[in-house]
């Protein structure tokens, strides 16, 4: 190939700076600043499908329908989420109030009442009203001059009945010579005799035979009285019991009335009448609650037990759920899911070395406060807490709220229990999760896509239209006054679509990951600011890209201080056989560059091969093998059709201490062994990257713009001679987004991109020599081509190892 023909071979693949960059041109926006855009409402851009899937799950009332949104951080989902949400939510209905009360047959079930939005703050007043009500009530009817007479009047019928009863026990007593005296210590028989009480010593001086006579009497005696003692204590119950029930029946009297206007007003709410029942019943059954005691004298003891339990406490209510006040549907993000913020829990009090609780201590959790409404959470918080997901699987399943304690059974100390009475679940799930946690629920867990069936996925790119450059325009603006930035000049909001643009790596597309833009935005007003500017320009937007760089460009810095001393060794002038420059992108956590990477290739007659020397010494991954395996059908297909290879061959990546992985470099590694099959130099200010498939056809790869620019950055470094540059896929032309010095080099002709299709082509761009791929009606390839070339020296191995399997025969 002479000059001529080489040069129009580059000329005919040389992309014009045009392809190199997409520009947003300023002068498509019809305002000067973002001050001079009308008022702008854009809730999302670019995702439309994530729109139409968030309306429909929000509409769909039936069960099973919540949603799980889909995407990466930095999309804006999270925003749009709640924004949709709570739009949706304005026109729900406000959810009924919810409380616990006690329950008066089963202590430890709390009963649970729902009310209409507001009214459960009422019936709690009310109930608090009632209390108030009854205590007075019940005090005044036992201080009352009426309860007083009845009660005294039943205590002295009882003291004349047993003053009866204890006047006949004496009588009995005179009747069998014996006189009954009565004392605080107790019942004391004396014996008499005619009449009058003997003592001691006048008893013994009696007869035997009086003596037993007084026994027997006596016996007699003690018979009657315990009948008596009998019949008082009977009679003593009996008070007890009329007087029981005569205060049962004045409190009856004087509470019941209280109840009736209460019964009415909740008419319609059955458990409110039920729950009244009980509580008139138990006022009833414990009257004595309401009376004043005595106060207790305060020991260790008390003091170590802690208070007691409050006698009125059973008459309050929990009004667990609070909607008063609220507007429509609730919309609740749980930031922290744990089992207990999204259930409720049952709250214990120390006392004694015992854990106590009652229905007043049961607090809400996050699906309590969204029941009716929406409940946001994020996947990989929820799914860090142990039973919380699978809490809520059960509760979607049930339909009901239960609130229990998942460790109890595991308690060190004893604890009193509680079970509230669960509360029916009526609320949508949005879960907001990256496609690695969605993918790996909808795969192991069976009941995931039964419980989450609409999918709302948000992509990372929108089209760059007109609309949407609009769109974006009104994005800055909003951005800009909420956070009290600068305003926006045109052509800095064209910079900034020009930047979404290479964000994703492509000419036709804008990103969605607007955490970037707003980065962005945010540090180029603050440079305006420094600059004491008005507004946010062109050269601001450039000065924070730049101070961006140079924050993180550390790693890439010093790459290229290594190549630039001969530490690591890159060529960019000059040709060599057998050695290529490829491309390989390297990352940190904020940042990726391009570096070149020299690779070499030795071919030589054998049987072993292409050794590939990173997968011997266990340094490349599957894809790499991959493409070396491809390299070795593209050249079997060429030159093997007739007569086997007596090829070996090793091909490395010098100077490499770490794993290698990717295809991107597979035409590179088949330029250079061609190169060195075929003897002929490659240029080495030319560096390629590309996959090659067994046909030979280039295929597009990643990363194109920063592998460019990162041998530009070298070639700039070591003296731009206006004969290097790249070598890229065809497809990766749309790509491009290179940087404005870079294109600027490419228009003064300081620096090439050339876009191929095919391994021909780039053999001719990096060599000079006629690829001669295809072979003429002879089947052979044309003479003095690089595969004629490659195909005499195949022959020959081929030849030398005829020649030594028949000096084995010999």
């Amino acid at each position: 190939m002479n000059t001529e023909e080489f040069d129009q071979k580059r000329s005919s693949h040389r992309l014009p700076p045009e392809k190199l960059r997409s520009e947003c041109r300023d002068d498509f926006f019809d305002f000067a600043t973002t001050d001079d855009i009308g008022k702008c409402s854009i809730d999302m851009i670019g995702q439309k499908r994530a729109e139409q899937a968030m309306s429909f799950g929000l509409a769909v009332e039936q069960n099973g329908y919540n949603l799980f949104v889909v995407g990466p951080a930095g999309t804006g989902r999270m925003t749009y989420t709640q924004g949709s949400v709570s739009k949706m939510a304005e026109s729900g209905e406000v959810p009924r109030d919810w409380g616990y009360v006690h329950n008066f047959d089963n202590h430890d079930r709390p009963v649970v009442i729902s009310f209409e939005a507001g009214k459960g703050h009422e019936f709690r007043r009310d109930m608090e009203i009632l209390l108030m009500d009854i205590e007075r009530e019940i005090r005044s009817a036992f201080t009352s001059d009426g309860y007083e007479k009845q009660k005294r009047k039943m205590i002295d019928e009882f003291r004349r009945s047993v003053e009866q009863l204890w006047k006949e026990a004496e009588v009995f007593a005179g009747e069998h010579h014996y006189k009954i005296e009565r004392s605080p210590g107790g019942i004391n028989t004396i014996p008499l005799i005619d009449g009058k009480p003997i003592s001691i010593e006048e008893f013994k001086r009696l007869s035997p035979q009086q003596k037993e006579h007084l026994k027997e009497q006596e016996k007699l005696l003690e018979d009657k009285l315990q009948e008596t003692v009998l019949q008082i204590q009977k009679k003593e119950d009996q008070l007890r019991k009329s007087v029981h029930a005569f205060m049962k029946e004045i409190t009856s009297n004087s509470v019941k009335s209280l109840f009736i206007p209460l019964k009415e007003k909740y008419y319609e709410n059955k458990k409110v009448g039920t729950y009244l029942d009980a509580y008139y019943s138990d006022v009833v059954e414990h009257f004595h609650f309401f009376f004043s005691e005595e106060e207790e004298q305060e020991t260790v003891l008390n003091a170590l037990a802690g208070p007691k339990e409050k006698p009125f406490l059973r008459y309050a209510v929990n009004l667990f759920v609070n909607n008063k006040g609220l507007e429509g549907a609730p919309v609740i993000y749980e930031t922290n899911p744990t089992y207990q913020n999204l259930f409720g829990k049952v709250e214990y009090q120390g006392q004694l070395g015992n854990l106590i609780t009652d229905f007043t201590m049961i607090k809400p959790g996050a699906l309590h406060l969204a029941n009716g409404g929406y409940l946001i959470l994020q996947a990989s918080e929820l799914l860090q807490h142990p039973y919380a997901w699978t809490g809520l699987k059960r509760a979607l399943q049930s339909g009901n709220i239960p609130i229990e304690n998942p460790n109890e059974d595991r308690g060190l100390f004893p604890a009193s229990a509680i079970k509230p009475e669960p509360i029916p679940l009526n609320v949508k799930i949005i879960i907001i999760g990256s496609y690695y946690i969605y993918e790996l629920l909808s795969r192991l867990d069976e009941d995931f896509d039964k419980l989450f069936k609409v999918k709302v996925e948000f992509d990372t790119e929108m089209p760059k239209s007109d609309e949407n450059n609009h769109k974006m325009a009104c994005f800055i603006k909003n951005y800009a006054e909420d956070e009290g930035l600068l305003p926006f000049h045109r052509r800095a909001v064209a910079d900034v679509i020009n930047y979404s643009s290479r964000l994703v790596d492509e000419k036709t597309k804008l990103t969605t990951r607007f955490q970037d833009i707003t980065k962005l935005l945010v540090e180029s007003s603050f440079y305006a600011k420094e600059a004491e500017e008005e507004i946010v320009d062109k050269p601001h937007i450039q000065k924070a890209l730049f101070e961006k760089t140079q924050r993180s460009n550390h790693v890439p810095e010093k790459f290229r201080e290594m190549i630039h001393n001969g530490t690591i060794m890159i060529e960019t002038k000059g040709r060599r056989i057998g050695q290529i420059n490829g491309l390989a992108v390297m990352g940190t956590r904020d940042s990726l560059f391009g570096i070149p990477t020299k690779i070499t290739a030795q071919t030589f007659a054998g049987k072993n091969g292409i050794v590939n020397i990173e997968r011997e010494t266990a340094m490349s991954g599957q894809i790499h093998h991959k493409g070396m395996m491809i390299l070795t059908g593209f050249l079997s297909g060429q030159f093997a059709k007739n007569r086997p290879i007596p090829l070996s061959a090793s091909i490395t990546f010098e100077q490499t201490y770490t794993m290698i992985d990717g295809d991107s470099a597979s035409s590179t590694e088949l330029y250079v062994l061609l190169s060195s099959l075929a003897e002929v130099p490659i240029h080495q200010g030319t560096a390629v990257t590309g996959s090659v498939n067994q046909w030979g056809e280039i295929q597009p790869i990643g990363g194109v713009n920063e592998k460019v620019e990162g041998f530009y950055h070298i070639c700039s470094q070591n003296g731009l001679t206006g004969e290097q540059g790249v070598i890229i896929p065809k497809q990766n032309v749309k790509n491009l987004m290179l940087d404005e010095e870079v294109v600027e080099a490419v228009r003064n002709g300081q620096f090439h991109i050339w876009a191929i299709g095919h391994i021909a082509d780039g053999l001719e761009i990096l060599t000079g020599f006629h690829a001669g791929y295809e072979r003429n009606n002879n089947g052979e390839f044309p003479e003095g081509s690089i595969f004629a070339r490659a195909d005499e020296r195949f022959s020959k191995m081929h030849e030398i190892a005829k020649e030594e399997r028949e000096q084995l025969k010999e």
